[in-house]
C-alpha cells in the first residue's frame, strides 16, 4: 500500500521584475498538476507560490518606472498572484519575500549559518551578471557573455562582502546526490554531480547598502544587504511557518513528510547544491526531489521582446480558456527537454484534441444520454491505470495525457462500432444500456482529466450527473 506522507511542493517563486511569462506558467502549472494529483491519491498537500522581489534587476526597473522599489514590487506581485484565477492553481499560500514573516526568517537563517561559522567577510572582485543576480566565472562567458542572458555584458564589481561557506559542503552534497531520484531528470542529476566534483566556491551573500539598498538587511550590520539567492530560497520553509512554528506545517510538510521543489534547468546549481549546502549548515532536512523543466522556445529561438516573439499566457487565455493552454503545456510541452511553442502548433492541437476530439465525444455522448435516458446517475468510482500512475509519479505529464486521450479515441470508436443511435431505436432497453455504459466511462475520463483540466472536468462530471449536453466546451477557432 503506498505511504500517504504529507507532501509538500513548491515552484522556484518568479523574480517580479516583468509580466508572467509562458515560461513561468510551464512550471506553475506543471507544479499544480503534481498537487492536484497527490490528493486524488490521497495524500495531504501544501503547495507553495509566490514572489521573489528583492534584488539589483527590481531595484533598476523601480527607478526606470520612477517607483519605490516596494511600489513596483506590490504591482507585479499581484499580477503573479491573480494566476490564482486565471490558470485556475491550487496552491496553498503566496509567499512574498518582502513580507515581514519571510524577512524575519531569512534573517533567523543567516544567524544560525554564522551560528556554524559558515559566514565571513572578504574582500572581492568578479564578474556579475544582473540578469542571474550572481556572480560568473570568466571561464563561463561566451562571446565575454553570460550563456543565460547573452543580451547583457557582465559588470565587474570590486567591494567587501558576506561569504557562505559552501565549500565546507562539498562531500555532503556529493552525497546527497548519490540517490538516484534526488534530481529528476537523470542527466540534471549528474550535471549537479558534475559541477559538485570541479570544486565547490564559497558564494557570496551581501551587498554594499550604499550600492544596492533594496534587499533584507544582514543581521549586525547596517552597512550590507542580503544577496538576493540566500533571502529567496528561504521562501521554501518560510512559507511552511519556519522558524517561528517548528512544530506546525514545517515539521508535517517539511521534516515528516516528501517534498517536491519544481525548477527551470538553470537553476541546479541554486536549487540542488547552494540551496542544499543552507540547509545542512542549519540542521535540516534536504530537500526529497528536484524536478527540472526545459525552456520553451519560439520558432526554435529563445523567447525575447526584442525579437517580437513573446508569447503572453494570459492572452491565450483570454481567447482559448485556462483548460486549452493547460492542456497544450502539459502534453504538447516536453516535461525535461526544450519545447517549441508556436500558435500554429497551439491552434492545430486546439482543434485536433480539444474541439474536434473532447469537445466533440462528449457533445455526442450527452446528446444521446439526453434524449434517451430518464436521468443522469454518479458512476462508481474507478482506479486509476497503473500506466496514468506510473506517468504522473516521475512527472510524465505528455505520456498520462497521451493515455487519456487514447482511451478518448477508443471511446469514440466504440460508438462508431456499437451504434447505440441506431440501436436504440429498435431495442431502447438495450440501447440506453450502451448510452449508460458511454457516460460511466465519459465520466471516468473526466476524472483521469482532472489534475490536468479541472474546470473541464468538472463540467463533464456535472453533465453526466444532470443527464445534460453542456454547451460546447472547446469551440472551433479558423
Amino acid at each position: 500500500m503506498e505511504d500517504k506522507k504529507p507532501f509538500y511542493l513548491t515552484t522556484t517563486i518568479p523574480y517580479v521584475n516583468a509580466a508572467p511569462h509562458i515560461g513561468f506558467a510551464l512550471e506553475i502549472v506543471q507544479a499544480d498538476t503534481i498537487a492536484r494529483y497527490k490528493r486524488l491519491m490521497g495524500h495531504e498537500v501544501f503547495f507553495n507560490f509566490g514572489s521573489d522581489e528583492h534584488g539589483q534587476k527590481i531595484y533598476q526597473k523601480a527607478m526606470e518606472n520612477n517607483q519605490t522599489p516596494q511600489a513596483y514590487v506590490d504591482e507585479y506581485a499581484a499580477k503573479f498572484a491573480d494566476l490564482k484565477s486565471r490558470l485556475n492553481l491550487s496552491y496553498d499560500t503566496f509567499t512574498r519575500t518582502t513580507s515581514g514573516t519571510h524577512k524575519a526568517a531569512a534573517q533567523e537563517m543567516w544567524v544560525r549559518c554564522a551560528a556554524q561559522n559558515d559566514i565571513y567577510k572578504k574582500k572581492y572582485k568578479g564578474l556579475y551578471c544582473v540578469g542571474d543576480e550572481a556572480f560568473i566565472k570568466e571561464s563561463d562567458l561566451v562571446d565575454g557573455k553570460c550563456l543565460n542572458h547573452p543580451n547583457l555584458t557582465p559588470i565587474e564589481i570590486e567591494e567587501e562582502n558576506y561569504f557562505f561557506r559552501l565549500s565546507k559542503y562539498q562531500d555532503y552534497i556529493l552525497s546527497y546526490l548519490s540517490r538516484d531520484d534526488v534530481v529528476i531528470p537523470e542527466w540534471r542529476r549528474q550535471e549537479a554531480i558534475n559541477f559538485v566534483r570541479n570544486g565547490l566556491e564559497d558564494f557570496s551573500i551581501s551587498r554594499v547598502k550604499e550600492k544596492m539598498s533594496w534587499g533584507v538587511p544582514v543581521p549586525d550590520d547596517d552597512s550590507q544587504v542580503m544577496y538576493v539567492w540566500f533571502d529567496a530560497l528561504v521562501n521554501y520553509i518560510s512559507a511552511l511557518g519556519w522558524p517561528h512554528d517548528s512544530e506546525g506545517n514545517f515539521k508535517k510538510f517539511w521534516q515528516e513528510g516528501d517534498t517536491l521543489q519544481l525548477a527551470g534547468k538553470d537553476q541546479v546549481r541554486f536549487q540542488s547544491v547552494m540551496w542544499q549546502g543552507m540547509l545542512k549548515s542549519v540542521g535540516l532536512k534536504a530537500t526529497d526531489h528536484v524536478f527540472y523543466h526545459g525552456f520553451i522556445t519560439s520558432s526554435g529561438q529563445k523567447m525575447s521582446k526584442s525579437l517580437g516573439n513573446v508569447i503572453e499566457p494570459l492572452h491565450l487565455v483570454d481567447e482559448y480558456g485556462t483548460d486549452a493552454l493547460r492542456y497544450f503545456l502539459l502534453r504538447h510541452i516536453h516535461p525535461t527537454e526544450d519545447s517549441d511553442f508556436t500558435m500554429e502548433r497551439f491552434k492545430d492541437a486546439y482543434n485536433a484534441d480539444l474541439a474536434n476530439g473532447l469537445g466533440n465525444l462528449v457533445a455526442r455522448i450527452m446528446q444521446l444520454a439526453q434524449n434517451n435516458l430518464e436521468q443522469g446517475k454518479r458512476p462508481e468510482p474507478r482506479g486509476f491505470p497503473s500506466v496514468y500512475i506510473e506517468a504522473l509519479d516521475t512527472y510524465r505529464y505528455n505520456d498520462a495525457l497521451a493515455f487519456v486521450w487514447d482511451e478518448i479515441q477508443f471511446l469514440d470508436r466504440t460508438i462508431t462500432e456499437s451504434a447505440p443511435f441506431k440501436v436504440v431505436k429498435t431495442d431502447p432497453k438495450a440501447g440506453a444500456e450502451l448510452i449508460l455504459k458511454l457516460t460511466q466511462d465519459l465520466y471516468h475520463i473526466a476524472q483521469l482529466l482532472t489534475p490536468f483540466m479541472p474546470e473541464t472536468a468538472e463540467k463533464i462530471k456535472a453533465a453526466v450527473i444532470e443527464n445534460k449536453k453542456p454547451e460546447n466546451l472547446f469551440l472551433r477557432k479558423d
